[in-house]
């Protein structure tokens, strides 16, 4: 399945759905955060993935984190609450998604690195390195707000 992602674009098209979904800011004792290169949408993010019927949401970040690059994390805290009615996901399928995601911080306890289905990517970056990826600005917004060892309390957004 492929995706379009409309920031702020007014000829975007209206949302028809809402799925809440989790993103993860994980570092390595480096300072290396954790990317992936993805298959839908050819853009580098943060691991994440959809909020599943009968999970806690820190269970979401575990499965999906571990899902999408084969490392397992612990979660620390939470980054920020994304909902920005101005950013939709346009999928092949029809479905047109509103923005609706949490971010948190985590760290790596296990596994190794590996692609999925959904990465054809899966590496530790050095921040500095950032502006030589592509990604979405609302996914480098989650990023400098994981970053960002003075935030103290979660975006709201």
């Amino acid at each position: 399945m492929t995706r379009i992602d409309y920031f702020r674009d007014p000829n975007a098209p209206a949302a028809n759905s809402v799925v809440p979904s989790v993103t993860a800011v994980v570092r390595d004792d480096a300072g290396r955060l954790l990317l992936i290169h993805k298959t839908d949408n050819n853009l580098w993010a943060l691991p994440g993935g959809g909020h599943d019927i009968g999970e806690r949401i820190s269970d979401t970040v575990v499965r999906e984190v571990s899902e999408e690059t084969g490392v397992q994390v612990e979660v620390d805290s939470i980054v920020g609450l994304y909902t920005d009615p101005e950013h939709v996901l346009a999928y092949d399928d029809g479905e047109v998604r509103q923005q609706f995601s949490i971010c948190f911080r985590a760290h790596p306890v296990g596994g190794a690195l590996r692609t999925s289905s959904e990465s054809k990517e899966v590496c530790w970056v050095d921040p500095a390195d950032l502006d030589h990826l592509d990604i979405h600005p609302s996914m480098m917004l989650r990023i400098q707000h994981g970053l960002d060892e003075a935030r103290r309390q979660p975006y709201i957004g």
